[in-house]
Parts: structure tokens; sequence; C-alpha cells
């Protein structure tokens, strides 16, 4: 039986460009851990009423509707002002609207609130990773996707090879040797 690791080595080198590709089942542990612990931090009917909101502001940016999901995102944030999740999602809303800076900010509570840890802080990185990347600013990006990968993040990981030219021509020339060897003709 493969371990988890052995599936995420085989998942990075069959599957390098599939972005949020994680492997299947890899964190689903994690994330019954960090369900859980929100259910002990947080009274139950308001977490619920929470969730509740950040589903339908994710639906309305999934629809196109920034504005509905930013309104969501921030009633969510106003009722459980200590729980990461609104921050991430509303930082998510505002890059679509194109406040940047306010995603900044957004992502850098989200971090903060979870402490660096759990599916949360994961993606929270991730997002920051990205704005930075987009911004030139590749040691900071770098830095996040560090964190994200060390959190689970097969994408964090694939970024961090993009930032590495070497690691890049690596990763380029062992994909065109597995691409020769399943079409030795071609």
């Amino acid at each position: 039986m493969a371990t988890a690791n052995d599936r995420a080595v085989l998942q990075t080198i069959f599957n390098p460009s599939t972005p949020f590709g994680d492997i299947p089942g890899l964190d689903e542990e994690e994330e019954e851990d960090d369900d859980q612990k929100e259910g002990d931090a947080f009274a139950p009917e308001l977490l619920e009423q929470v969730r509740d909101l950040e589903l339908q502001g994710v639906s309305a940016a999934e629809s196109g509707d920034v504005s509905t999901a930013l309104e969501r995102f921030s009633e969510a944030i106003r009722l459980l002002p200590e729980r990461a999740s609104g921050y991430n999602n509303r930082a998510q809303a505002l890059r679509l609207r194109g406040d940047v800076a306010g995603a900044l900010r957004d992502l850098d509570a989200a971090i903060r609130l979870s402490r660096g840890r759990g599916r949360t802080a994961c993606q929270s990185f991730v997002q920051r990773g990205l704005i930075h990347r987009l911004q030139a600013r590749d040691e900071e990006a770098r830095r996040d996707f560090e964190q994200a990968a060390r959190l689970g993040s097969a994408f964090a990981r694939r970024q961090l090879v993009l930032l590495n030219p070497y690691s890049a021509l690596c990763n380029q020339m062992l994909c065109e040797m597995l691409g020769r060897l399943r079409n030795p003709g071609g």
C-alpha cells in the first residue's frame, strides 16, 4: 500500500502542472481536525450561520456577483471576527474586485488568526504568494509558498519549482524524458 508521501511523489511526477492538484484524501484528517477545533472554539449555532454566509459568498463570487460576496464575507467576519476562514474568503473577493491591498490585509489576518496552521493558513499562504509573485516580489512569494508547501500544498511546491530556474529546467527535462518513455516512437 502506498503512503501519502508516495502518492504525493507520484502525483508530482505524473501531473506536474495541475493547479491545486493535491492528492485526494491526503489532507482529509487535517480538515476534520480543523472542523473539530472550530466546533470547540465557537458556539455551534453561530459557526453554522457563519459557514452558511461564507457558502453564500462563494456562490455569489462564482456567479460574478462580487459585491454580494463581499457583503456575505464581511457579515461572517462581523459575527466571528476570530475565525480565519472569513478573511481568506473575503481576500479572494477583494482580489477579484482589484483591491490587492485589502486582500493582503485580510490574508495577513487569516494567517495570524490561524497561527499559520491548517487548511485556511495553507490557502492564505498560497493566495498571498500568488499576489507577491504578480507584484514581482519573488522572495516574499517564495517564503509564502514554502510555508504552504510545508502545510501540504502541491500547488505551492510547483510554484517553488517555477521560482527556481534550475529546478524548473530539471522538471522540464524529467517531463520530456517521461514523455519519451510513454511514447517511444513519437
